[in-house]
């Protein structure tokens, strides 16, 4: 896949998503980052479930540790893997607190050093919470890239160093959150929904799921996103 056409696929995924964000709910960088511990092979949907009781009795790291490991567990047991989860947390409150003066920090070395921080955490929290060009890749993204052609690799790391090597500069910052919002409801593991995507005739996956017996509307979608491209174009020249 050549520049040109990367750039048209982030062209179309900004047009198509204007506001691109994450979907976790939280007010501050320290909330971010529980939540997105939280999340690691849960859903966004089963954070937000628990963490808006969990924020109004710790939302910073002292009250967090003052929860307790059991503490916090009733709080979040609804989500998978929440024995380990609890233990990070408190740890990584601990941490924050003789480390970095209860403050999450901005940079990834010191963001991988808490317990239960790995790369992809460090790059959402860098991100998100303070708007780093990061790109964090996820299962959804690692599909998308590979599916589509747009950065295909054989690890999450690969991925993520070809997404930075060819996103375009102006879509660094939001490309994480437009990738995965793609492939959450969009590019799908099972069942992709090839015939609403946006970049449907931009994708380089040869098993597109298309309704065979409607070969028009396919070439009709294809049509009008090759002319929303040109008016782009024209606009940028004028």
């Amino acid at each position: 896949m050549n520049l040109s056409k990367r750039l048209k696929i982030f062209e179309r995924l900004a047009q198509a998503i204007p506001n691109p964000k994450t979907e976790l709910n939280y007010r501050t960088p320290f909330e971010l980052l529980v939540a997105v511990v939280l999340s690691a092979q849960a859903t966004d949907k089963s954070v937000n479930q628990v963490t808006p009781e969990l924020f109004k009795v710790a939302a910073t790291p002292e009250k967090l540790l003052a929860l307790g490991e059991e503490g916090l567990k009733r709080y979040i047991r609804r989500i998978g893997l929440y024995n380990t989860k609890a233990r990070n947390l408190i740890a990584l409150s601990k941490a924050l607190l003789e480390r970095h003066g209860g403050q999450v920090p901005r940079t990834r070395k010191e963001l991988e050093a808490l317990p239960g921080v790995g790369r992809k955490t460090a790059n959402v929290v860098l991100n998100t919470a303070f708007g780093e060009p990061t790109i964090a890749v996820d299962t959804h993204i690692f599909r998308v890239c590979n599916r589509t052609g747009l950065a295909p690799g054989k690890t999450v790391r690969e991925v993520e160093e070809k997404l930075n090597r060819y996103t375009p500069h102006k879509f660094k910052r939001i490309a994480h959150h437009l990738l995965i919002l793609l492939g959450r409801y969009t590019c799908t593991a099972r069942a992709p929904k090839c015939a609403k995507c946006p970049i449907l005739d931009l994708c380089e996956y040869p098993a597109k799921c298309l309704p065979a017996s409607s070969p028009q509307d396919i070439d009709s979608i294809s049509a009008g996103q090759k002319l929303q491209d040109r008016k782009r174009m024209a606009g940028r020249q004028g």
